[in-house]
This record gives C-alpha cells, sequence and structure tokens, in this order.
C-alpha cells in the first residue's frame, strides 16, 4: 500500500508525538519542528520542505496564543499553496474556529487526540470524492445556498460562514425559532461539502417515540427482540459517508443521548442485539428551538453532548429582526406558488406588502409561505390584496383596516422590545431607558402603557 505524505509542522509538544503515532501506520511522516522565535522564517522554511517532501496535506499544532496561532497559518497557507491545512489545538471556541477557516484552514482537530477522528479528516481532504472535484464548493446544484434567500445584515452574517462550515468536518449546532430554516442552512453545509455525493438524511428526534429512537438511529440484528424478525439497518448506517441532521436534539431521552455522545466521540456504535461494534463517517448537524444553555441547566440535555454538538454554532434570526427580507421572500414564494398552481398573480398592492411587513411572523419563514400559497390559491386577481393574505391565526385584512393591522404590530413590537430590555437590565429602568435612547420618564410612559410588571424581570434573575 502506498502511503500518503503528511507534514507535521511544529514537532516538539506531546500532541506532536501523539499525532506522529495516530499517522505512521497511513502516512510518511515528515516533521518540521517549530518553536516561537521561528514563526516570521516559517513561510520561507517551510517552502522548502513541502518543495521537497511533497506532502498531500499539512497538520499544525498551533502555539498557545491566538495571535501566534493566526500568525502560524497564515505563513503555513503562503508555503502550503492548494494544499489542506488541519489545526490541531486544545480547544476551539465558534468564533474562533469561524477565524481559523477565514485564515487558511482546511479542518481542525482538538485534544485529546483520536485516530477515529485524525485520520478520515485527513484522507477526506486529501482524496476528494469525484462529484465534489467537479462542482465548485457551493454550487447549490442539489439543494444548496441558493435556496436560502435574504439580503438583511444578520441574515447575511449568518448566511456567510455557510463556505467555511461546509469545507470542514466540525459537527455543528444551529439554533432558531421553529420556521426560521434551519433544515435549510443543514442542507446547504451538506450540499456544499465534499460529502454531497452522499445521503442527508434528516430526523426530527421529536417525532419518534422515546422507546424507538436507539433502534432508529442504531438499529437492530434478527431477534433483538420479539417482533424483530428481519435485520433493520438504522439512519447511522443509511448516512455512512455523508450527513445525519438532528433536528429537536433536545427531545432524544438521556439514554439515547448517552449512546449518542459515545459515536460522536468515538465514530462507533453497537445495533440493538449485535455483539459486533461497528464504525462509521457520519457528521452530525444538529438544531433546536430552545435556548440549549437553558436545557443543559434544566438537566433536558447533558452536558458533555452539549459541548459536543457545539463546536461550530448558527443563530438563525426570526423573521420579525430581518423584516427587510420580508418583500424578496413574498415574491419568491409567489412566483413559485403562482408557477406550480398556474396561476396568473404576479404581484403585491403596496397595502398587501405593507400588511406583511407589520405582521409579527411567530411561524417565521414557514408561516409566511403558507399565508403566500392560501393567497395565491384563493386570488382572483392579478395582483394581491390585503384581503387575500390570512395568516394561519385567522387574521386578515378583511377583518381590520390596514391602520388597525399595522397599530397591532407596532404595539407588540414597542411591548417585546421594552420587555426584553428590561429583562437584560435585570429591571432597571434608567439603565434600559439608556439603551432605548429615551428619557426615563417617557420610558416609563411605556412601561405602564403596555402594562409591564416590572418587579418579575428583578425577581427572576436574582
Amino acid at each position: 500500500m502506498m502511503l500518503e505524505r503528511a507534514l507535521l509542522l511544529g514537532g516538539t509538544s506531546r500532541w506532536s508525538r501523539e499525532l506522529e503515532a495516530i499517522l505512521k501506520p497511513r502516512f510518511a511522516v515528515e516533521v518540521h519542528p517549530l518553536d516561537e522565535g521561528e514563526l516570521l522564517n516559517t513561510s520561507r522554511e517551510l517552502g522548502k520542505s513541502i518543495q521537497r517532501f511533497n506532502p498531500g496535506v499539512v497538520f499544525t499544532v498551533i502555539p498557545a496564543s491566538r495571535q501566534q496561532t493566526m500568525t502560524l497559518l497564515k505563513a503555513a497557507g503562503r508555503a502550503a499553496t492548494n494544499i489542506p491545512i488541519i489545526v490541531v489545538l486544545k480547544t476551539c471556541e465558534p468564533d474562533q474556529f469561524v477565524e481559523l477557516l477565514e485564515n487558511g484552514a482546511s479542518d481542525f482537530v482538538t485534544s485529546p487526540l483520536r485516530v477515529s477522528e485524525v485520520l478520515p479528516r485527513a484522507l477526506k481532504l486529501i482524496r476528494p470524492t469525484a462529484s465534489s472535484s467537479k462542482a465548485s464548493p457551493l454550487n447549490g446544484s442539489h439543494f444548496g445556498i441558493k435556496k436560502v434567500i435574504g439580503e438583511s445584515p444578520v441574515f447575511l452574517d449568518q448566511l456567510r460562514k455557510i463556505p467555511m462550515i461546509a469545507k470542514c468536518e466540525a459537527n455543528v449546532l444551529i439554533a432558531g425559532e421553529t420556521g426560521t430554516g434551519k433544515e435549510l442552512y443543514a442542507r446547504a453545509i451538506h450540499y456544499g461539502s465534499s460529502r454531497e455525493g452522499r445521503p442527508f438524511m434528516p430526523i426530527n428526534c421529536g417525532a419518534i417515540p422515546a422507546e424507538l429512537v436507539e433502534n432508529e438511529l442504531f438499529g437492530h440484528e434478527r431477534g433483538a427482540f420479539t417482533s424483530a424478525a428481519t435485520l433493520q439497518t438504522g439512519l447511522i448506517e443509511e448516512a455512512n459517508g455523508g450527513t445525519l441532521f438532528l433536528d429537536e436534539v433536545d427531545c432524544l431521552p438521556v439514554f439515547a443521548q448517552v449512546k449518542l455522545l459515545r459515536f460522536l466521540q468515538e465514530k462507533e456504535y453497537r445495533p440493538l442485539g449485535s455483539s459486533k461494534i461497528r464504525r462509521a463517517d457520519v457528521r452530525i448537524i444538529a438544531a433546536s428551538n430552545l435556548n440549549l444553555e437553558e436545557a443543559v441547566a434544566n438537566g433536558k440535555v447533558r452536558q458533555d453532548l452539549y459541548y459536543r454538538l457545539n463546536i461550530v454554532s448558527l443563530i438563525l434570526p426570526p423573521l420579525r429582526e430581518r423584516r427587510e427580507d420580508i418583500p424578496l421572500l413574498a415574491r419568491h414564494f409567489l412566483a413559485r406558488f403562482a408557477s406550480e398552481l398556474d396561476k396568473d398573480v404576479c404581484d403585491f398592492s403596496s397595502e398587501a406588502l405593507q400588511l406583511l411587513m407589520v405582521h409579527h411572523w411567530p411561524g417565521n419563514v414557514r408561516e409566511l409561505e403558507h399565508v403566500i400559497e392560501r393567497a395565491v390559491v384563493l386570488c382572483e386577481g392579478s395582483v394581491l390584496q390585503p384581503h387575500d393574505l390570512v395568516s394561519p391565526a385567522g387574521r386578515s385584512g378583511a377583518q381590520q383596516s390596514l391602520r388597525e393591522a399595522k397599530a397591532k404590530e407596532i404595539a407588540r413590537f414597542e411591548r417585546d422590545y421594552i420587555q426584553g430590555l428590561l429583562s437584560a437590565c435585570k429591571g432597571n429602568i434608567t439603565r434600559a431607558a439608556q439603551v432605548a435612547q429615551k428619557n426615563r420618564r417617557a420610558f416609563w410612559q411605556l412601561i405602564q402603557k403596555h402594562q409591564i410588571d416590572v418587579a418579575r424581570f428583578k425577581t427572576s434573575i436574582s
């Protein structure tokens, strides 16, 4: 068997020795020692090593400081053009991960170093699949980033992370309210990665009875239990080589969280009724509409599982925080449903569009999609009017005037905004008024107008 070549930059630490031992069975390894005084000369010296050794992958065991990390990484990137770079470090916060990718890293691994993590990541970067080598990183050919629509800054801030996240192998945790498009983002990450030719397997953890979760994930052998007449493969095996999307991951029972944690750590699992350990190369993307830190504090989610899943995080903004995207999304859905339903509906009246803009959208993008679909079905003209737009809650322009609808939404926004400020300021009215850039008296009048109990914000956080 012909060995791949790996260059190990920074070969004096314990991690370097561990990494070298992991790589040697499958790689010809050359070590390039490094100390802090050599950082400025790294690019020139490393270039000589690369030209002579011609590695397929470069590992960098980084110094302790963040600044040194980025200096070393940039130097390695300049020298190792078009060669994947894997960073080895003790821990990695989500913001640091994005910074690593922006500075040229292809992937990273953290301690403790495991064969099951290091080797698959290195080999996958060296030998990309045929489909990924022919396509651009995010071509959207199946279901990629082109399906994710929006132009607001808060939306683009999360969207721009997708190409960087897609090209690595780290687990991802997507947070956001119901209807914000978490699965859409997960698919964009999968189809923008080297795994795009392999399965994307979504599973709603909240829809599976607790007693069947383990069987769904890991499968079972014939005879594992009374009704197990045949062998059944689990979702992890079916997703081998691809991505498993765990929606509503907070709904997993604790015993299933323990088994999932084992798989995340070792890439190993055991089907029900089997005595053999199996392995699978699966990337995990998890999602939840809850605050998982609170779920950990309440004992609903294991802390170690949370940390394993939350290596990289995306926080999707609700639609009410990206209102400038509403016309763009609405027209996208209008064009789609008009085509699907063969209806001659081409636009919104200005009143209808304004009604969409002031609605609170508790169901987010999914609610907007359903509202537009219903409007297209029932519309009798070529332009959608306010009376065509009925929300799932039954509010429509026919039941109230535009002025009434707008006033209600403004009142709702004021109330939510003030309550959010009071919560963040622990019930301190003066501080909340300063943040809102209003004088204390005017802010107090708004509190009274919306009948907000300030005391509950003081006691709930004390």
